[in-house]
């Protein structure tokens, strides 16, 4: 039986309640009266009780009416609520996305745009999680994020990329070390220097950019150490372990006794791009994109 009762019965039981009046109530629908008397008995007929009592001077609700007006009302009130739910999510207003940053990152645009998406798009839930680079590519290719903001990212048809930031690498030394007197330096000078880097499944573009900028100055850098997260990076230069090449958003760190120099080379800059699987757009992702464009165009 409730398979034969239709979202329009509900909404000509409520009209004809409100009203308490059937050529008022068919106005209100935009139909004529008959057929909305026509479906009031047909309802009628399914539930097998009345819901009007009627004459020729007044319409009144019976019991039963009463009964079935309040479970009318609660229905088509959820389907106001499921069509609304349906466009926000339609247009990226409500939902979930599921965006990755390198930890550098944080200290460029990243928490302006954070702001204000969730300024403007308070229904949607922003599950922001810290991952390098390397990591970030698999969990784009796996689904288990939305949206990455990558270091240097190379070519994949797999993936839509959009260059959103750019940022400058520094030559990054210890305070005692005796080039850091020297007000530039060159990635030549490196040359002989021991260095700290990270691992190339980290961050592949960016490690292939450093690499790039050394032996476009004559060399193979002499790793001795490598690190996994910047802030150890970091801090095995100012123990004097070895020099770097990293992005200055490490500056901000505040490390007493680092100092960085800027790279005088075309290459010495990197650049952040958003990225996305091609199968896998979304609106929400679209307005997010939209946010980030915002930020920092």
């Amino acid at each position: 039986m409730s398979l034969a009762i239709e979202l329009r019965h509900f909404r000509a039981v409520a009209a004809v309640a409100e009203e308490l009046h059937f050529g008022r109530a068919a106005a209100r629908l935009g139909i004529a009266q008959p057929p909305l008397s026509q479906q009031i008995q047909r309802l009628e007929q399914l539930l097998g009780t009345r819901l009007f009592d009627r004459t020729s001077r007044r319409v009144q609700l019976t019991d039963a009416g009463h009964a079935f007006l309040v479970e009318a009302r609660r229905v088509l009130a959820q389907v106001e609520e499921a069509i609304g739910a349906a466009h926000r999510a339609g247009r990226g207003e409500s939902g979930e996305i599921k965006v990755a940053f390198a930890a550098t990152v944080m200290f460029l645009a990243l928490p302006r745009i954070i702001r204000t998406f969730r300024g403007r798009y308070p229904s949607v839930h922003l599950d922001l999680r810290e991952m390098p680079t390397g990591p970030q590519l698999t969990a784009l290719r796996e689904g288990e994020i939305d949206l990455g903001f990558l270091r240097e990212p190379a070519a994949d048809p797999e993936f839509e990329l959009e260059t959103v930031m750019t940022e400058p690498l520094r030559i990054t030394i210890n305070r005692s070390h005796p080039l850091a007197s020297r007000r530039s330096l060159t990635v030549a000078a490196l040359a002989e220097e021991p260095f700290v880097m990270f691992p190339r499944d980290l961050a592949p573009g960016l490690h292939a950019q450093v690499m790039g900028l050394c032996r476009r100055a004559g060399f193979s850098p002499r790793v001795v150490q490598e690190s996994r997260e910047l802030y150890t990076s970091v801090s095995l230069v100012e123990a004097g372990v070895g020099v770097s090449i990293l992005p200055a958003s490490v500056e901000k760190l505040g490390w007493p006794n680092v100092r960085y120099r800027p790279i005088p080379a075309p290459h010495g800059t990197t650049r952040i791009a958003a990225a996305w699987r091609v199968d896998r757009s979304r609106p929400v992702m679209a307005a997010f994109m939209a946010v980030v464009r915002e930020t920092t165009g």
